[in-house]
């Protein structure tokens, strides 16, 4: 799963634009994405080119990867979400 905060217009439009091609809309900034390996190093790639870390926020959720352990990851800023067990990319 992954949510967003984009502070920016533009660059809101581009991330929407991102995530509809790697997911499915939950949410107006929740997708739920099922993606393979290289499909995570192609949207990480895709995604990080669009967002400003220093006023965006991007959290990618792992909800069941038995291959590595689950946990929050988080691109930008970490307002709003947790400090313990995140990792920032």
């Amino acid at each position: 799963m992954i949510a967003y905060d984009i502070s920016d217009p533009v660059r809101l439009r581009r991330v929407i634009k991102v995530m509809e091609s790697y997911g499915e809309r939950l949410q107006y900034s929740v997708f739920l994405c099922d993606l393979s390996d290289a499909e995570l190093v192609d949207w990480l790639t895709d995604i990080s080119a669009v967002v400003k870390p220093t006023a965006d926020s991007v959290v990618r959720i792992d909800l069941g990867d038995t291959r590595s352990a689950a946990g929050i990851h988080v691109i930008g800023t970490r307002r709003r979400f947790p400090q313990a067990g995140t990792t920032i990319v």
